[in-house]
């Protein structure tokens, strides 16, 4: 379950995320994600907000992508940066969808939206030399 630090509450985190943030849609869901590289007002980062509509379905029905769609991402939780706010909208084919389809469209919309991760090893980044005149 996503530890309710990290849920996002404030209509303003919402905005910013949707407004200003990256998009990334699939067939069931859109991630939008706004990295400030601060921590946010809540001091508590990042912070994920998840929006499901009527026409998603029922209130059973929305209320069961909902809780896929928060234990998916609390073990994504991890992979965002400091300061990121990320709204996960479910889109009406979600209901059918099994976990596993949601499972796969978030980790893909998730890595369009988020940067690439900077590799730990710093060897690996430094330029190669070019051959010639050395010393």
């Amino acid at each position: 379950m996503l530890p309710s630090a990290h849920r996002m509450r404030r209509r303003s985190d919402f905005e910013v995320a949707v407004r200003r943030g990256r998009r990334a849609g699939r067939r069931t869901l859109v991630v939008h994600a706004a990295l400030t590289g601060q921590p946010v007002a809540s001091g508590v980062t990042p912070l994920v907000g998840f929006v499901v509509s009527r026409g998603v379905g029922t209130a059973v029905v929305r209320n069961r992508v909902k809780r896929r769609l928060r234990a998916a991402m609390a073990a994504r939780t991890g992979r965002l940066p400091e300061g990121s706010l990320v709204v996960v909208r479910a889109n009406p084919a979600a209901a059918g969808a099994t976990g596993a389809e949601l499972l796969a469209d978030l980790d893909v919309a998730l890595g369009r939206v988020l940067p690439a991760p900077v590799p730990s090893d710093p060897i690996s980044t430094q330029p190669a030399q070019p051959a010639g005149k050395g010393g």
